[in-house]
C-alpha cells in the first residue's frame, strides 16, 4: 500500500490574453513536473486566459479560446497520465464562473467554480464572475463539440465536489477562498479531504509577504492535511505585480516554497508528502474527530488512478523548512525591477529613458534599472534561456549575451539630466556621478531656450511678462514659471525617447519612465503633465520614506557612493531662481508638510479609511507629545485642502507599479471624486468644535489643579 504522493506546485507568468505563450508556459510546467517525479500538476488562477482579461471576460472569444487551450493540452502527450488541474473561464448556463478544470488521460474529471470572490483592493471579480451558491452540489455542464471530439464525454460535473483517487482525496480552494473567514478548506477537511489546492492570482505590496505565507500554513494547523498554493507572478497587463511565493504547507508547516520574484515565467517546486503523516495528525486532535464524524459530506468524482506507488520506500517526505521574508529595501529592489522588465520585453520596445535630476525619487528609479540589469545578468549566467532570448529580442542582437550590468544599462538606460537656469551644479554633478556608477547613457541638455520660447509667446499675446515671487511677482506667476519648466521636461523627455535610439544606430524606441513617489501624488506635489506624466513608474506606488530606505541598502548592495551625496541633500525641485548659486526652494516647505506626515495621512485616509474629523481625532493623542490640538487640526485641515484641490491629477496619473496600502492611484485602487468642495465647510467645523471642547476641558482640568495646589498649600501652612 502507497503511502507518500509528489505533488507539483507551479509558478507561471501568464499574459493577458496570450493564449500561445499562456499554453506553451503550461505545458513547459507539465513537463518539468513530470520529470521531477510529480503525479499530481496544479497551477495558479486562470492561468490559460491570464487574469487581468478584465472586461475581455464579456467577449465570447476569451471562452472559446480558453476551450482551446484546453483542447491542446487534452491532446498533449505530456499531459498523459498524470493528474492536472488549470484555471480558465467557463459559461455554464449564461453564467461566468472563475473554474479550475480537473483532467486525467484526455478525460475531464470536475469542473470546480470559485465559490467565494474578491472585492478589495484592486479586485473586482463580481464585475465579471459569479460565485457558485450550491454548497456540497454538482450539475452536469455540456461540453463544446471540440472537447467532445478529445474526450468523448458529452457531459461533465460542475460544482462543489472533490476527487477521490485510489490512495487519497483532492479538493479544491480559489484564491479568496483561503483568505475568507468562511473558507472552504475545513468543511473540505472534515470529509476526509488530505490534498487541497488553492489556484491563486494574489498580488504584492509591501510588508505583506507574511500574510499568505500564514494563511496558508493556518489552513492545515488546525485540521491536518496538505495545501498546495500556486500563484501567478510578474506583470501580466496591469499595474500590480503577482508575487509568486507557491508553497506547499502539510499539517501547518511549510515543507516547499517557490520564489517571490523571478524573471524566469516558469518555476515548478515539488513535495513529497506522507499520507500517513496526515492521517495520524488528524485523528490526535479528538475534538477535530469528533466534528469530522457528523460532516456533510462533498460529492466524490472517483477516479481509477493512484498517486502513490506500493514501492515508495525510498522516497523522503520533505520536511519542514524555514521561511525567510525578504527586507521592504529588498522587495523594492527586485519587485518593481522584476515588473519593468515584463513590460519592456512585452511591450515591444527598446528600452527606457528617464529624465535624471539627482535627488532621491529619480535616483531611485534609475537603481530599479539597474537592478533589472543585474537580475537578468544573473539569470542568463544560471541559464534562463528566455531571458536571453528576450534581451536579444529587444536589442535587435542576435548573437549578443550580457553578462556585465553596466554595460547591459547603457544598451538599455538612457538618461538626460535637463538643466535650467533654476537648476544648480550640485545636482548636474549628482546625477552625471550616479549614471556613470550605473553605466547608462548620459547626457545633459539645457532647457532655457524652450522656457524663454513659450514665455515668449504668452507676452506676445498679452503684452505682460511674468515674474517669479523673488522678482516681484505674484503667487500664481510664480507657479505657472514652475509649471512652464516642468512640462517642457515632459515633452522633450518624449522627443528624445523617440528618437534616441535612432541617433545611436538602433531600431525601435524608448520608454519614458516616470518618478513621482505615492506621497507627491496623494499630496498633490507634481506638476500635471510634467516628468511624473510617463509611460510606466516603477515607484509611484512607493513612499518617500522607503525610498530613502531602498538607497541606503542599494548603496552597499550594488556599490553605488554617489548615494550618499544624494540622501544628504534635501529634496528640491529646482524651478525657482538659484540665491547666490545655492538652492532656496525644497519640497517640504511647499508642501507645508513633511513626507513623514504625508505618510501618516496617506495610510490613515485610505487603509483606515478617515475622513478629516476621524483623522483629527486619531492624530491629536498620536501627536500630542509634538504638536498642540489646534496644531493638529490645523495640519489635517491643509492635508485636505491640498488632497481635494490636487485629485483630478490622479486621472491622469501614470500607470505604476502597486506596492503601497494607501495608494491614490485613481484607474481602481482608490475609487474617488476628482471634484471636491475643497473647503470641507461641515468636516472643519467638527474639528473646530472638538478643539474648542478640548481647550475647555483643558482650562477646567488647570483650574481645578491650581485650586487643588492652592489648597494643598494652605493645608502645609
Amino acid at each position: 500500500m502507497g503511502r507518500k504522493v509528489t505533488v507539483a506546485v507551479c509558478t507561471l507568468n501568464q499574459w493577458a490574453l496570450d493564449f500561445e505563450g499562456n499554453l506553451s508556459r503550461i505545458l513547459q510546467s507539465i513537463q518539468e513536473a513530470k520529470e521531477m517525479g510529480a503525479l499530481y500538476r496544479t497551477g495558479p488562477e486562470l492561468e490559460i486566459c491570464g487574469y487581468s482579461c478584465e472586461d475581455h471576460f464579456h467577449e465570447s472569444d476569451t471562452y472559446l479560446h480558453s476551450w482551446q487551450v484546453l483542447a491542446e493540452l487534452l491532446k498533449s502527450a505530456t499531459c498523459k497520465d498524470m493528474l492536472i488541474d488549470v484555471g480558465m473561464p467557463i459559461q455554464h448556463r449564461n453564467v461566468v464562473y472563475n473554474c479550475r478544470v480537473a483532467f486525467l488521460n484526455k478525460k475531464i474529471l470536475l469542473i470546480r467554480p470559485k465559490m467565494l470572490l474578491c472585492e478589495d483592493g484592486n479586485y473586482r471579480e463580481s464585475r465579471w464572475f459569479s460565485c457558485w451558491t450550491k454548497e456540497r452540489q454538482v450539475e452536469d455542464y455540456f461540453l463544446p463539440r471540440m472537447i467532445t471530439a478529445i474526450t468523448n464525454q458529452t457531459t461533465v460535473p460542475i460544482g462543489d465536489a472533490v476527487i477521490s483517487t485510489k490512495d487519497t482525496c483532492i479538493g479544491f480552494e480559489i484564491c479568496e477562498e483561503l483568505w475568507n473567514p468562511q473558507s472552504r478548506h475545513i468543511p473540505l477537511s472534515l470529509d476526509g479531504v488530505e490534498i487541497i489546492s488553492n489556484g491563486s492570482g494574489s498580488y504584492m505590496e509591501l510588508r505583506k509577504a507574511y500574510v499568505t505565507v500564514d494563511l496558508v500554513k493556518s489552513a492545515t494547523f488546525k485540521s491536518g492535511g496538505a495545501y498546495l498554493f500556486s500563484n501567478l507572478r510578474g506583470c501580466d497587463g496591469q499595474r500590480i505585480y503577482f508575487n509568486g511565493f507557491s508553497c506547499v504547507a502539510v499539517n501547518g508547516e511549510i515543507v516547499s516554497r517557490g520564489l517571490q520574484f523571478a524573471l524566469h515565467d516558469v518555476e515548478v517546486i515539488t513535495a513529497v508528502i506522507d499520507l500517513e503523516d496526515i492521517r495520524s495528525y488528524r485523528t490526535q486532535i479528538r475534538s477535530r474527530s469528533h466534528l469530522a464524524a457528523s460532516n456533510t459530506p462533498f460529492p466524490r468524482i472517483t477516479v481509477d488512478f493512484s498517486l502513490s506507488d506500493d514501492d515508495d520506500v525510498h522516497l523522503i517526505a520533505n520536511p519542514p523548512i524555514d521561511w525567510k521574508y525578504l527586507t521592504p529595501e529588498e522587495e523594492i529592489e527586485l519587485g518593481p525591477a522584476c515588473w519593468l522588465w515584463d513590460y519592456l520585453r512585452r511591450s515591444g520596445q527598446g528600452g527606457f529613458f528617464l529624465p535624471l535630476s539627482g535627488g532621491v525619487d529619480s535616483t531611485s528609479t534609475a537603481c530599479i534599472v539597474f537592478s533589472m540589469c543585474t537580475q537578468i545578468c544573473d539569470s542568463i549566467q544560471k541559464g534562463e534561456s528566455q531571458v536571453l532570448y528576450d534581451v536579444r529580442k529587444i536589442l535587435c542582437q542576435s548573437d549578443y549575451t550580457p553578462s556585465d550590468p553596466m554595460e547591459l544599462c547603457n544598451r538599455l538606460l538612457v538618461t538626460c539630466y535637463m538643466a535650467s537656469e533654476n537648476s544648480s551644479q550640485e545636482t548636474k554633478q549628482r546625477a552625471l556621478q550616479l549614471a556613470s556608477e550605473i553605466g547608462s547613457y548620459h547626457f545633459p541638455i539645457t532647457i532655457d531656450a524652450a522656457v524663454s520660447a513659450v514665455i515668449g509667446i504668452f507676452t506676445a499675446a498679452t503684452g505682460l511678462v511674468p515674474k517669479f515671487r523673488s522678482n516681484g511677482g505674484c503667487a500664481r506667476q510664480n507657479l505657472a514659471l514652475q509649471n512652464i519648466q516642468a512640462r517642457l521636461r515632459m515633452v522633450l523627455s518624449y522627443l528624445f525617447a523617440q528618437l534616441m535610439l535612432w541617433a545611436r544606430g538602433r531600431p525601435g524606441g524608448l520608454l519614458v519612465l516616470g518618478s513621482s513617489n505615492v506621497d507627491e501624488a496623494l499630496r498633490g506635489y507634481m506638476t500635471k503633465y510634467d516628468c511624473s506624466s510617463a509611460d510606466v513608474n516603477p515607484i509611484g506606488g512607493i513612499s518617500k520614506t522607503d525610498l530613502k530606505s531602498f538607497l541606503q541598502y542599494a548603496k552597499n548592495r550594488f556599490f553605488l557612493p554617489s548615494l550618499s551625496e544624494i540622501l544628504q541633500a534635501p529634496p528640491t525641485a529646482e524651478l525657482e531662481p538659484l540665491t547666490d548659486g545655492q538652492i532656496t526652494q525644497t519640497d517640504e516647505q511647499d508642501m507645508g508638510m513633511t513626507y513623514a506626515e504625508l505618510s501618516e495621512f496617506g495610510r490613515l485616509r485610505k487603509t483606515q479609511h478617515c475622513g478629516p474629523f476621524s483623522m483629527f481625532q486619531k492624530l491629536v493623542h498620536r501627536w500630542s507629545h509634538k504638536c498642540t490640538p489646534q496644531e493638529v487640526a490645523e495640519k489635517v485641515k491643509h492635508f485636505f485642502r491640498c488632497y481635494a484641490i490636487n485629485r483630478h491629477k490622479m486621472t491622469v496619473l501614470t500607470p505604476s507599479y502597486h506596492a503601497e496600502t494607501y495608494s491614490p492611484d485613481d484607474n481602481r485602487y482608490d475609487h474617488r471624486p476628482f471634484l471636491y468642495r475643497v473647503h470641507w465647510n461641515w468636516q472643519f467645523k467638527a474639528i473646530d468644535d472638538a478643539v474648542a471642547q478640548m481647550s475647555k476641558e483643558k482650562r477646567i482640568i488647570t483650574r481645578e489643579g491650581d485650586r487643588a495646589q492652592a489648597n494643598q498649600d494652605i493645608g502645609t501652612k
